[in-house]
């Protein structure tokens, strides 16, 4: 399909502004640049009540914001990490993206705000979102969440970390849980796929860029190889939890994260897949720009309702 209208308009409107490349700037002015963009996703819907807090990782504290819905608990739990290479993004980006979820799926949305690259490299955003899903299944009821019904998602390197975040509950047996949403996941870092070459330039998102993540957050290439940044190159992945995976178009990582719904599958996984056609990698930060990224966290929201009415 040809590029949607409304990312095209954006492409458009972000060429005539000169946005500078992504790997020419530091990464603090590539933050304030990302808090540009989460201005674009529209507007936000109405919670009961959203509160930030610190909670204790390893040798440190991290926020986390908790969106409670209208009504009366406990309800499900759906642990969100940001998008932003690793680098960029925080809890304000995604603060519309979140009450969104949290309205529409009745669930306590709590949204993380892990140790960012390259003041803290791989693999402490890994540890730091563990720990974060481990302080919520032991906190789930006083936040009037249900320990038995959490889930995870995330996008893009947020997708990444939910996706190894699961594998690792799985492994080490900790928190179970009932489903996984990733969007546009960063899945083998540094892969050579076909929409790498195809997309790499000219969409928003760019190899470059994506290389230049890498850079901050890897302490080495050979890193590339880990599962814990690399979750599809995981042999196993047997008894991982449902999973919502929803990819762009026109996105370098478009392949990779369907390699790995096809993984899933084989591996026994019910997985619905998603490839919203016309796209660009960081439309589900643009619904109040781009129609299909509303429609995308309404696509989140729907499924997150449907498998907690189901148990």
């Amino acid at each position: 399909m040809a590029l949607d209208p409304q990312a095209k308009a954006f492409l458009e409107m972000n060429e005539a502004a000169g946005a500078p490349r992504t790997s020419s700037m530091t990464p603090e002015e590539n933050r304030l640049r990302t808090a540009e963009i989460g201005k674009l996703a529209g507007i936000p819907k109405t919670v009961a009540r959203v509160e930030n807090r610190l909670i204790p990782v390893e040798a440190a504290q991290i926020g986390i914001r908790i969106y409670t819905p209208q009504g009366t608990g406990p309800f499900p739990v759906f642990v969100y990490f940001h998008g932003g290479g690793w680098v960029i993004g925080d809890l304000d980006t995604v603060d519309t993206v979140c009450r969104n979820i949290a309205h529409e799926s009745d669930c306590l949305v709590v949204s993380v705000d892990y140790r960012l690259a390259p003041e803290h490299k791989f693999p402490i955003a890994v540890n730091d979102c563990y720990a974060a899903v481990e302080w919520v299944a032991r906190h789930a009821a006083t936040l009037q969440g249900d320990p038995e019904k959490i889930a995870i998602g995330g996008d893009s390197a947020g997708g990444n970390l939910a996706a190894v975040v699961a594998q690792l509950a799985k492994e080490r047996q900790g928190p179970a849980l009932s489903f996984q949403a990733l969007i546009y996941p960063a899945v083998q870092l540094g892969s050579d796929t076909e929409s790498y070459r195809e997309n790499g330039e000219g969409y928003f998102l760019t190899a470059d860029s994506m290389n230049w993540f890498f850079k901050q957050y890897l302490n080495g290439e050979e890193e590339k190889q880990n599962v814990l940044a690399s979750p599809l190159l995981r042999e196993d992945l047997t008894g991982l939890p449902p999973t919502l995976l929803i990819t762009a178009e026109y996105d370098p990582l478009r392949d990779e994260g369907a390699m790995y719904a096809q993984k899933l599958r084989e591996a026994g996984v019910p997985v619905e897949y998603t490839c919203y056609e016309g796209m660009i990698h960081g439309f589900f930060w643009m619904g109040g720009i781009m129609d299909k990224g509303a429609q995308a966290v309404s696509q989140v929201a729907n499924s997150l309702r449907s498998v907690f009415m189901r148990l």
